[in-house]
C-alpha cells in the first residue's frame, strides 16, 4: 500500500511539472527593448507561442526554450517560473540588400546598407554617419525631412526647401538619395516623412559609392520594408497653423511560413503656415512586398505614389535696408511677395525592385531597378531680387521689382545597380569582394516650357524684358505715393503697403517664352571594393570608373553632346582598439558633372548651362572614432575633417540675366564634430549632436572673397532631444517627457553679405501619455518654447528664411 501510495504521489509530482506555468520577457540586449513577435518555443513538445506588444509570453511545461526572433542570434534557456531573455543582435544574419524592416525601436541604428552597398555595422565603416531613426522622427514629431535631417550633426537647413548645407558645403543636386538610389525632382515643398524608417547621413564625397554626389555629403533615405510580426498603426494629428494629418502603417505576412511580407505606408495632410498665403496639401501611398521563398532568395517591390500642392515660399523681404543699421525685424516674419493665385504642384511616382540571390556560402548577387517620373506646373510671382527705381534710374525702396513665371515639365529617370559578392580568404585574410556596374539615367522630356512677364511696358504698349531701365522717355509711366517712375510688366509689390489680389496670366504681356529643351543625362560606372580583414585591422578599398554623357536638344536635330569620364578612389582603415572602439581615418575623392548640379536652369548642356564647364571635383580626408558604452546601449562617434572642392558653378546674381552661371575657384572646410545616441537608462533616451566648421573661400574671381566665410554656414551648431518614461512603480507611470535644444551660431547670407543672420537657441518640448498594457498613445509636442525669433538662412535683403514661431501639435496613435 505504501508503494501504491508513492507511486500516486510522483504521478502527481509529474503532472503538477507539466503543468507549470512559464512566464517571461524577450528584449534587445543592448537596447533593453522588448520585441514584439519572437518565437518561444518549448522543445520537444508542441508549445510555441508568440511574445505580445510588450516582449511577454507564457506557456506550460518544463525543460528547454528556444527563442528566435528576426535579425537576433537564436537562445535556448532552461525554464524558470520567470524568465528575462536578452537577444543579441545577429550580425552575421544582417541581409545582404534591405529587403525586410528593421524590427528595433530606438533613436539609432547599428547598420547601413547604402555606404558600402554591403551589410556592415557602422562602427566598422571608416566614414562618419548620422542616422536619424522613425523613432526619433516620431517622437519629436518631425512632420518634415527638414525637421528630421537637421538632428546630424553638421546638416543645416539654409531655406524652406530641400537644401541643406552638410559640414559647411552646400548641396547642389535636386533630389534625394532613396534606398541608395538617385532621384531627380524638386523637393521646394518638403517631403512626409511618414514612409522613412530612417535617414543616413553619409558625410563627405561619396561619389566613389552613388553617382555623382554633393562634397559634403548624401542624404540616403531608407524607408520601411515589411516586417515578419504583424504591426499595425495609425495617427492623426492637429496642430498649429491649421495643420491637419493622418498616417497608417499596415506591415506583416500573408501567409503563414511567411515567404510573403508586405507593408503598406500612407499620409495625408494640409497645412497652413505663419507665412502669409502659404499653404499645402500633401498625399503620400506606399505598399511594398517582399518575397522570400528560401534562405537564398529574396525579392523585395516597392512603390512610392506622392502628390504634393502649395505655395513656393521665396522668403521674408526687407526693404531700405542699410548695412549694420536696418533691423532684420523691419519687416514681419510673415511677410510674403507672393500672389493668392500662385500655386506648385508636384508628382511623383517611384517603382523599386529589389532581387538578392545566395548561389552558396560565398557568392552572392543582387540587383535593383529604380523607376522614377515626376512632373511640375508652377505659377507663382516672384521678385527679381531687385528694387524698382525712378525715372533717374535710382532704386525706390519701398517696392519690389516683380517678376511673373509659369513653368511645366516631366522627367523620366532610370536606375539599375547590379553586383556581385565574393567572401574568402588568402592566408590570414578574410575578404569581403563586390564588384558590379551602375547607371543612372535622367530624361528630361520634350514639351516642357516656362514664360515669364518681367520687365517695363513702352509707349508702344510692348514689353522691354531687360531689368535695366534704358531710354526713360520710351516707357509709360506709373506714379505712387508722388514718385514717377517707368510702369512695369508686373505690378511693383509695395512693401510699406502690402496687398494680395488674385491675377490671372491674362494680366500681363508674357514677354520670356522659353522652350525647356529635351535632354538625356547618362551615368554608366563599373566599380570593385574590397573589405579586407587583418587581425584588428579592415581595410576598405574601392575604385570607381564613371563614363558620363550630356545631350540638349535629346532627339532633334540640333542636339548637342557633352562626354566626361573620372577615375575615382576611395581607400579607408578602421582598427579595433576592442570589441567596444574602433578609430579610423579615410581618404575619397569627389566628381559632378555640372550639368548634374543646374537642373533649375533653362538649358543644360550649352550656355548657361553647366555640362560646359569643368565638373566640380572634391576631395575629403578624415580621422575618426566610433564607440559603445553603459553595455552597449549608448554609442558616440566624433571625426575631424577637411573636405576641398573647386569648379564650384554658382549663380552670378545677377538681376539683367537672372540665369546667368559663374564658377568659384575654390572652397575649403574642417571641422570636427560628433554623434551621441542611444539608452542611458532603459527608461531614458537620447540623441545629441555638435559640429564645428571653419568653411572658407579659398579661390574666387573676386579677390575680395579669397579668405571669407562660407554662405550659410553657422561655425558652431548642435542638438539635442531627449525622452524619459517614468517607471511602472512612479507615480508618474504612464508618462514621458520629451526635451530638446537647437543651437546654431551666426551665420552669412549666400548673395549679400553685408549682414550676418544672428545665433540662436530653441527650445522644444513634448508630453506623452501611453497606459500600460494599451495600445494607444497621446503626444503633446512644442516647438519654440520661448517664441524666439530666428532665421533659418538668407540669400539677400529680399529673400530671408524665418523660423516658426512657437507651435504645438497633438498627436493619437493606436497600435494593433
Amino acid at each position: 500500500m505504501k508503494n501504491i501510495f508513492s507511486i500516486l504521489f510522483l504521478i502527481g509530482l509529474v503532472n503538477q511539472v507539466q503543468s507549470q506555468e512559464i512566464k517571461g520577457k524577450v528584449f534587445d540586449a543592448a537596447s533593453k527593448e522588448s520585441l514584439i513577435g519572437a518565437s518561444v518555443q518549448l522543445l520537444n513538445s508542441d508549445q510555441k507561442v508568440k511574445t505580445d506588444q510588450d516582449g511577454n509570453f507564457k506557456l506550460e511545461g518544463q525543460g528547454t526554450l528556444e527563442i528566435t526572433a528576426e535579425g537576433y542570434k537564436t537562445m535556448q534557456v532552461k525554464t524558470a517560473e520567470f524568465l528575462n531573455i536578452a537577444l543579441e543582435i545577429d550580425r552575421n544574419e544582417l541581409q545582404t540588400v534591405e529587403i525586410v524592416g528593421r524590427s528595433s525601436k530606438k533613436y539609432n541604428s547599428d547598420y547601413s546598407f547604402a555606404a558600402t552597398k554591403t551589410a556592415t555595422l557602422n562602427k566598422d565603416i571608416p566614414q562618419s554617419i548620422s542616422t536619424v531613426t522613425k523613432e526619433l522622427i516620431a517622437d519629436k514629431a518631425a512632420f518634415y525631412l527638414a525637421d528630421a535631417v537637421k538632428m546630424s550633426s553638421g546638416v543645416i537647413p539654409a531655406s524652406y526647401y530641400n537644401q541643406y548645407t552638410i559640414r559647411g558645403i552646400s548641396q547642389n543636386e535636386e533630389g534625394q538619395i532613396i534606398n541608395g538610389m538617385r532621384t531627380r525632382q524638386y523637393y521646394f515643398l518638403q517631403p512626409l516623412t511618414s514612409n522613412i524608417e530612417r535617414v543616413e547621413v553619409i558625410k563627405g564625397p561619396s561619389s566613389a559609392t552613388f553617382s555623382s554626389v554633393d562634397p559634403g555629403g548624401s542624404i540616403n533615405l531608407v524607408t520601411k520594408k515589411p516586417l515578419s510580426v504583424d504591426r499595425k498603426e495609425i495617427s492623426m494629428s492637429v496642430g498649429s497653423f491649421s495643420t491637419l494629418r493622418g498616417t497608417l502603417d499596415f506591415t506583416g505576412p500573408l501567409n503563414e511560413s511567411k515567404t510573403l511580407l508586405y507593408r503598406v505606408n500612407g499620409a495625408y495632410q494640409q497645412a497652413k503656415s505663419f507665412r502669409d498665403l502659404v499653404n499645402n496639401k500633401s498625399f503620400l501611398l506606399s505598399p511594398s512586398f517582399s518575397y522570400i521563398p528560401n534562405e537564398k532568395t529574396a525579392i523585395n517591390t516597392e512603390l512610392i505614389l506622392s502628390d504634393m500642392t502649395g505655395i513656393l515660399d521665396r522668403g521674408q523681404p526687407i526693404f531700405g535696408a542699410v548695412a549694420g543699421k536696418t533691423s532684420l525685424t523691419k519687416t514681419p516674419i510673415s511677410l510674403n511677395l507672393g500672389a493668392p493665385s500662385d500655386f506648385f504642384k508636384s508628382k511623383e511616382m517611384i517603382l523599386t525592385t529589389n532581387f538578392a540571390h545566395k548561389f552558396n556560402s560565398k557568392i552572392g548577387f543582387n540587383a535593383t531597378y529604380m523607376k522614377q517620373t515626376w512632373t511640375e506646373d508652377l505659377q507663382e510671382h516672384r521678385t527679381t531680387n531687385a528694387f524698382a527705381v525712378d525715372m533717374n534710374n535710382q532704386p525706390v525702396t519701398n517696392l519690389a521689382m516683380m517678376q511673373f513665371v509659369q513653368r511645366q515639365q516631366n522627367w523620366d529617370i532610370d536606375n539599375l545597380s547590379a553586383y556581385f559578392n565574393f567572401d574568402f580568404k588568402t592566408g590570414k585574410l578574410n575578404h569581403k569582394l563586390l564588384t558590379g556596374y551602375d547607371l543612372s539615367s535622367w530624361n528630361k522630356n520634350k514639351g516642357g516650357g516656362q514664360n515669364a512677364a518681367r520687365g517695363y511696358v513702352l509707349k508702344d504698349g510692348t514689353v522691354a524684358s531687360s531689368f535695366v531701365l534704358a531710354n526713360a522717355s520710351n516707357y509709360q509711366t506709373v506714379t505712387i505715393d508722388g514718385v514717377t517712375m517707368p510702369k512695369p510688366n508686373v505690378e511693383y509689390f509695395n512693401l510699406s503697403n502690402p496687398k494680395y489680389t488674385l491675377t490671372s496670366p491674362e494680366d500681363y504681356i508674357l514677354n520670356v517664352r522659353t522652350a525647356l529643351p529635351s535632354a538625356l543625362t547618362t551615368t554608366n560606372a563599373i566599380y570593385i571594393q574590397d573589405q579586407i580583414q587583418w587581425e584588428k585591422f579592415t581595410f576598405l578599398l574601392g575604385l570607381r570608373n564613371e563614363w558620363f554623357e550630356d545631350i540638349t536638344n535629346y532627339e532633334t536635330s540640333n542636339e548637342l553632346t557633352v562626354k566626361k569620364s573620372a577615375l575615382l578612389p576611395r581607400i579607408g582603415i578602421t582598427y579595433a582598439v576592442n570589441s567596444a572602439v574602433n578609430i579610423y581615418t579615410t581618404y575619397l575623392e569627389g566628381y559632378q558633372p555640372q550639368s548634374n548640379t543646374v537642373t533649375l536652369m533653362p538649358q543644360t548642356g550649352s550656355l548657361p548651362g553647366g555640362s560646359l564647364f569643368d565638373p566640380l571635383e572634391s576631395n575629403l580626408k578624415e580621422v575618426g572614432i566610433k564607440t559603445t558604452f553603459l553595455n552597449n546601449t549608448m554609442s558616440f562617434n566624433a571625426a575631424f575633417y577637411e573636405i576641398n572642392q573647386r569648379n564650384i558653378l554658382m549663380n552670378a546674381n545677377d538681376p539683367v540675366n537672372p540665369d546667368l552661371l559663374v564658377t568659384r575657384g575654390a572652397e575649403r572646410s574642417r571641422g570636427f564634430e560628433c554623434d551621441l545616441a542611444g539608452y542611458i537608462t532603459p527608461d531614458w533616451q537620447i540623441n545629441a549632436s555638435y559640429s564645428y566648421i571653419d568653411a572658407e573661400i579659398i579661390k574666387d574671381s573676386n579677390p575680395a572673397l579669397i579668405g571669407a566665410r562660407k554662405q550659410n554656414t553657422p561655425k558652431n551648431s548642435a542638438n539635442l532631444w531627449t525622452r524619459y518614461n517614468f517607471a511602472g512603480d512612479s507615480a508618474l507611470k504612464d508618462l514621458g517627457i520629451g526635451f530638446g535644444i537647437q543651437y546654431q551660431s551666426s551665420k552669412i547670407p549666400w548673395f549679400t553679405r553685408d549682414f550676418t543672420l544672428p545665433d540662436f537657441t530653441i527650445f522644444d518640448a513634448a508630453l506623452f501619455y501611453k497606459p500600460s498594457k494599451s495600445n494607444v498613445q497621446i503626444a503633446l509636442n512644442a516647438g519654440n518654447l520661448l517664441n524666439k525669433t530666428y532665421w533659418l538662412g538668407a540669400q539677400n535683403y529680399l529673400r530671408l528664411f524665418p523660423g516658426s514661431p512657437r507651435n504645438g501639435s497633438l498627436t493619437v496613435t493606436y497600435k494593433f
